[in-house]
């Protein structure tokens, strides 16, 4: 849904926004004229032209988004990174309490935003030539190993990537990195239904709750989302391009 001129968002809501990365050469260039010096050096890293495009739309996109909310220039932001590299607003933008995540594949990359609580987001777009019992009996914890089996084979790609999804949706919600092992908390139940999850840890040490949902971007892909506590309201949003 086209997101209207003005826009709240509430502490119990989180908005997700969809974008395709496939843009006219001239809303590319406008996206890139936002980005600072640092990320345009990122974007030339990129061996193949089609994969500096994405990333200056995704990463051009993101600021037009915060932009929005914040109500300043996309160009005027900053970013700052934790210890994972998580990247979260700087001062004085900061201060205002938003938190965000992204997540990019193939042609497609969601956003979510929140306010005052941790999200985290996930797409994958599901090729049909991954081999997605070998990755889950790698990286999935014993209890998802066996739901997983117990989907018919023509339903296992996509339950599979549905619970790589959550996983990887959590993971980034923390900003634990590759410091939380991907099998050491659950998020699948047989029958496919997501659990509330309740066994990280904050950076403070203490135990944290979160919410996991699933989003449905469109034909070929699977995302979710992880949100910091219980009890939100999710609206989905598409930019302007």
């Amino acid at each position: 849904m086209r997101a209207p001129a003005e826009l709240t968002l509430f502490e119990d809501e989180v908005h997700v926004w969809q974008a395709r990365l496939s843009l006219p050469a001239e809303r590319l260039a406008d996206l890139a004229g936002t980005l600072d010096p640092d990320e345009l050096c990122a974007s030339e890293r990129f061996r193949f032209q089609k994969d500096r495009a994405r990333f200056i739309a995704a990463r051009g996109l993101l600021r037009s988004i915060l932009g929005y909310y914040l109500g300043v220039s996309p160009r005027a932001l900053r970013f700052r990174y934790g210890a994972h590299g998580k990247p979260f607003l700087a001062e004085p933008f900061g201060q205002h309490g938003l938190r965000f995540n992204v997540s990019h594949s193939h042609e497609t990359a969601l956003y979510a935003i929140a306010r005052d609580r941790e999200v985290g987001v996930d797409l994958e777009y599901m090729r049909a030539d991954f081999g997605c019992e070998e990755v889950a009996e790698r990286f999935f914890s014993r209890c998802e190993n066996t739901a997983l089996r117990g989907y018919p084979a023509e339903l296992r790609h996509r339950a599979f990537f549905t619970c790589w999804t959550l996983k990887e949706a959590v993971v980034k919600a923390h900003g634990g990195g590759l410091s939380i092992p991907l099998d050491s908390f659950d998020v699948f139940l047989p029958g496919g239904m997501p659990k509330p999850l309740l066994s990280l840890w904050d950076t403070a040490g203490r135990r944290s709750n979160w919410s996991l949902l699933e989003i449905h971007p469109g034909r070929g892909y699977v995302g979710a989302l992880a949100v910091e506590g219980q009890g939100c309201r999710v609206a989905l949003w598409s930019p302007p391009t």
